[in-house]
């Protein structure tokens, strides 16, 4: 069987039968748009190579759960990828290494330079709008806007990874732009 010419819910209905090619064939197809987001959650290669291994896991096990009237597989994946690595980092947090003593080595590496803090202060502001203004795009046009930007993606390869139509990652990107633009132009006064 040809299954890179398998629809991707083609291929989730075989890898519920156990079809391990088919599992291999999705991998190909998703492993980057996975890793991806989790390492943008995460911001750890590491933990996002054991959030992509354990988004593939769960594929293998539960893919007869995806449900084409919710969503596309793309964002069912994405959905899956979030909630695994939200869930790593809450349990992060409350381990007690999570909350370990900062010796005094990791403080001073931690602590700003005074000669630079007002340039760190202002870029710090700057960074913190941005993603104020990131929070407000819809979801669809945020995600199109970060694998072009914050992670390099051409729009052909984040129509592939999506699986839209080129022409609506473009408008995606076009209008979170545009959008970013004027809530940026209206944060500071300019318009």
């Amino acid at each position: 069987m040809d299954y890179q010419n398998l629809d991707d819910e083609a291929l989730l209905r075989l890898i519920s039968r156990s079809h391990e090619a088919a599992l291999s064939e999705f991998y190909d197809r998703y492993s980057r748009l996975v890793y991806s987001m989790a390492f943008n959650v995460t911001g750890d290669a590491e933990v996002a190579q054991e959030i992509t291994q354990d988004v593939f896991l769960r594929v293998w096990e539960k893919a007869d759960t995806y449900r084409a009237e919710q969503g596309k597989v793309a964002t069912w994946l994405v959905s899956i990828t979030r909630h695994r690595a939200i869930d790593l980092l809450r349990r992060a947090r409350i381990r007690p290494e999570g909350n370990r003593a900062v010796w005094m080595d990791e403080l001073e590496a931690s602590l700003p330079n005074p000669t630079a803090v007002e340039g760190e202060a202002e870029q710090s502001q700057r960074q913190q709008m941005i993603r104020h203004a990131l929070a407000q795009l819809p979801e669809e046009q945020r995600l199109a806007l970060s694998y072009a930007f914050f992670q390099g993606y051409s729009h052909s390869e984040i129509a592939r990874l999506l699986n839209q139509p080129l022409g609506t990652i473009k408008t995606r990107i076009r209008l979170a732009m545009q959008k970013l633009r004027q809530i940026l132009q209206d944060v500071n006064g300019v318009g």
